[in-house]
């Protein structure tokens, strides 16, 4: 809590705008107005004016590779790998210590999906239609359940999205889940700045701001305290995912015991690959950079190395990140604390940002790009890993995201990639699926984490003979 009164708050914050040479951003202020000055006060207080300084002055985006480097294809851990079992025991044994933790990042609006709220509370599954939050919730659930733990679950919101989040939550009575196990906290924003340096408006006393990138999670975990709380549970890792995924595996005792375990791995960050559909597939592709595992995003790999092939005609550089990674606390808290805090490099994208304009009083809106963007990407932790392991695993079993209204990743793509998996997963079982002449399942099938978190747990399972055409939920 602020101590200090506005007045004298807002005194200190027009000094270290003068001595940051940015002080058009007071045009408009009302001084008469206490609830703007406040807004805007708390708003330039929380923004590091030095970082940004720093940042206008360095020409040039963050990039992953250069010339001189040695770029190869990434080592990568089968999806089945040799010792399975071990893994699973000692991931198992870590959760049921209480030494893992949830985190999902959870900023995004459903706005591209024609939806008026969190993404996280679009309907994601085929039949029931449950919210993607409700889906990891009984995901974690079916997990206490069955290792005698209450995990807890961190959920990086955005200042847009945030309120709306805990209203869900508290609207859905946590999804049946312990309300202390959860902690909730804003993304954090970085301003837009024009060709000439200058920070911009969105309205008199509103700076344009944008969030700083899924890379800013980890700060935003150390600045909010959750990695203090995960301290003070127990959790020694985290399990990152996004909102937008409802195939993925929560908490995944193989992936875990790799991470903790492998000889490639120095249990700092692991991450899951998928083998990418073809070479322009716009994914990030885990690389090994001077010996280092590294992803370089689709845009910056160069088209002769994106379209490799081996002898047998296969993408050399295939291993496409899926946004899924396990993070050690310590490594996080390395990363995030003191001088080491801005390790991650910053991105810049060029943008058009809308911009109150003082001298008219009008909000214009741009029709070409104006401003430059900064932003973190939450794989660049790799670069800072002794040793970052990758394992394959397939689309089909975790990779369903819902980014786009129609087509590739849309609802009704991922709606389709749930049924399959339910069906093979039952197939695996012993059950007969009706199948058209291409291969597709005739109907849809839902199976609930209380049935089942992957294929082996219907083993042995009296299953429902489906009929075609049938929706079937088990």
């Amino acid at each position: 809590m602020k101590t200090e009164s506005l007045p004298a708050r807002l005194e200190a914050v027009t000094a270290a705008l003068d001595a940051h040479g940015q002080s058009q951003l007071l045009e408009g202020l009302d001084h008469d107005n206490e609830a703007m000055v406040e807004g805007f006060v708390n708003q330039v207080e929380s923004i590091d004016l030095d970082e940004i300084a720093a940042l206008i002055a360095t020409s040039g985006a963050a990039t992953t590779s250069d010339g001189d480097q040695t770029i190869e294809p990434a080592q990568v851990v089968a999806r089945h790998p040799e010792g399975e079992e071990g893994f699973r025991e000692a991931g198992e044994a870590l959760i049921r210590e209480g030494g893992v933790a949830a985190f999902t990042v959870a900023g995004g609006q459903g706005t591209r999906l024609g939806w008026n709220g969190p993404k996280g509370t679009y309907p994601a599954t085929p039949i029931t239609g449950k919210p993607l939050f409700r889906v990891f919730a009984e995901q974690l659930s079916a997990i206490d359940d069955r290792y005698g733990v209450v995990t807890p679950w961190y959920l990086m919101t955005s200042p847009l999205n945030d309120a709306d989040t805990r209203s869900f939550f508290l609207d859905n009575n946590w999804f049946g889940r312990d309300p202390e196990s959860i902690l909730m906290f804003p993304q954090g924003v970085m301003p837009a700045v024009d060709d000439d340096g200058r920070l911009m408006l969105a309205a008199p006393g509103v700076l344009a701001v944008n969030p700083d990138g899924h890379g800013g999670s980890l700060r935003a975990l150390h600045r909010s305290g959750a990695l203090e709380h995960a301290r003070s549970r127990g959790v020694k890792h985290l399990s990152y995912f996004q909102v937008d995924n409802p195939t993925v595996r929560t908490i995944d005792p193989v992936f875990l015991g790799l991470h903790v375990g492998h000889p490639d791995s120095s249990a700092e960050m692991s991450s899951k690959m998928v083998p990418k559909a073809d070479p322009a597939e716009k994914v990030g592709v885990f690389c090994r950079i001077d010996g280092r595992t590294e992803v370089i995003e689709y845009s910056d790999l160069p088209a002769e190395l994106a379209e490799a092939t081996d002898a047998e005609g296969r993408i050399r550089f295939n291993a496409g990140s899926i946004a899924i990674h396990v993070l050690g606390v310590d490594f996080i808290e390395r990363l995030t604390s003191g001088a080491t805090e801005t390790g991650l490099p910053f991105h810049r994208a060029r943008k058009k940002v809308p911009y109150w304009n003082p001298a008219t009083g009008e909000t214009v809106a741009p029709s070409e790009p104006n401003a430059t963007k900064f932003e973190m990407f939450v794989f660049d932790a790799l670069h800072f890993a002794q040793a970052g392991l990758v394992q394959e695993t397939d689309r089909v079993e975790e990779f369903a995201p819902i980014k786009n209204a129609e087509g590739t990743d849309s609802a009704v793509s991922s709606s389709a990639l749930q049924t399959e998996r339910a069906a093979r997963w039952m197939e695996r079982a012993g059950a007969a699926i009706p199948r058209s002449s291409d291969g597709a399942v005739e109907g849809r099938i839902e199976i609930a984490a209380a049935t089942a978190l992957e294929a082996r747990d219907l083993a042995g399972h009296t299953l429902p003979a489906m009929t075609a055409g049938q929706d079937l939920v088990l």
